[in-house]
């Protein structure tokens, strides 16, 4: 059996994907699994074993491009696929596969799918988490009615390529000699993801005074805050803090990122990353919620604030307060350390 996924085009999204890529092949033994998502997926398709192979999606996230589209799906018809599983709600993601014509095409009701679905799903309510709305596409429609239908939530497991986090410690001139306290403070989503930096450089700068060192990963976007972090610490304290943001490609923040001994992050794709290692984890929620996106993995502390107006899931804060990070305290997080280290 040979079997397309059109993936998401988020990291979070598409780490957490990995767990339909899981019970794909294991409803599949021997099928052969293709992804198609955007090139910088790569990175994370490659150390996802169960990916056979990753098709580049070379169109953008909000690019219709129906000439485009058509192009691409005769292309992968000659690859003759049994089924394809669309993964996002958008009709113009259902082009693809339709164009393409694979004879099965699995997806949720979204945007005026009939027809380009042939295997239509429209119970997605019954499936609160995202990776249950995932998991439910690798089974028979008739099998899913909720959640409790679902076997298990095989949980992400990425791989790591030890040659290449030696090189990358080498060319970042890193060392483990201390234990490595790894910090996530950006948040494409917007500011109402973000803890405050003040209240990051808070707990680095504990852990600095323990004896640990301390890794900001994040991108481009992320290097100002990142500054501001380690400009906040003692200055004897900040030949222990390195900024990493802007600096790694995503197969070397994969790679670095296996080496903490604890990862801090807010609700952002580096936080499913470090999920997917394993890595101790502190997840920093403000105006999103755990009970649609949580970090799958053991060891695992979330933290947030219980005040009334959220979760909203707006990108900024309507009251311009932003309590819901603001009034979450350093405390809260080192405390939520100290339980994984004693479970450790």
């Amino acid at each position: 059996m040979k079997i397309l996924v059109i993936g998401p085009s988020w990291v979070g999204d598409m780490v957490m994907s990995q767990s339909l890529y899981k019970a794909i092949k294991t409803n599949h033994p021997g099928c052969e699994l293709h992804v198609m998502a955007p090139a910088w997926c790569g990175a994370l398709l490659a150390r996802m074993p169960e990916v056979d192979k990753a098709v580049p999606m070379p169109l953008g996230h909000g690019d219709f491009k129906l000439g485009e589209r058509r192009r691409l799906g005769k292309q992968l018809a000659a690859e003759h696929y049994d089924q394809a599983i669309i993964q996002p709600n958008s009709l113009k993601s259902a082009l693809i596969p339709w164009f393409a014509r694979i004879p099965v095409r699995t997806g949720w009701k979204g945007e005026h799918r009939f027809g380009l679905l042939n295997d239509l799903r429209s119970n997605k309510s019954a499936f609160p988490l995202m990776v249950e709305a995932y998991l439910a596409l690798a089974y028979p429609k008739a099998q899913m009615k909720s959640r409790a239908d679902i076997p298990a939530i095989p949980h992400p497991a990425l791989n790591v390529d030890l040659i290449n986090q030696s090189k990358a410690l080498e060319r970042l001139g890193l060392d483990i000699a201390r234990p490595v306290l790894v910090l996530c403070p950006g948040a494409e989503f917007g500011p109402a993801k973000r803890w405050p930096e003040r209240h990051y450089a808070a707990v680095a700068q504990i852990r600095l005074d323990e004896g640990w060192q301390v890794w900001i990963f994040g991108s481009g976007k992320d290097v100002e805050v990142a500054n501001q972090i380690r400009a906040s610490l003692n200055p004897r304290s900040q030949g222990h803090c390195h900024v990493l943001a802007g600096k790694t490609s995503l197969h070397e923040a994969i790679d670095l990122m296996a080496l903490a001994r604890q990862v801090i992050s807010n609700d952002s794709g580096l936080m499913h990353i470090a999920a997917a290692l394993n890595r101790p984890l502190i997840g920093v929620y403000g105006s999103t919620s755990p009970l649609y996106t949580p970090p799958l993995a053991d060891r695992v502390e979330i933290v947030h604030t219980d005040i009334e107006c959220r979760p909203c899931f707006k990108r900024t804060c309507k009251f311009g307060h932003l309590k819901c990070l603001n009034d979450l305290l350093p405390e809260q997080v080192i405390e939520a350390g100290k339980r994984l280290e004693q479970g450790d």
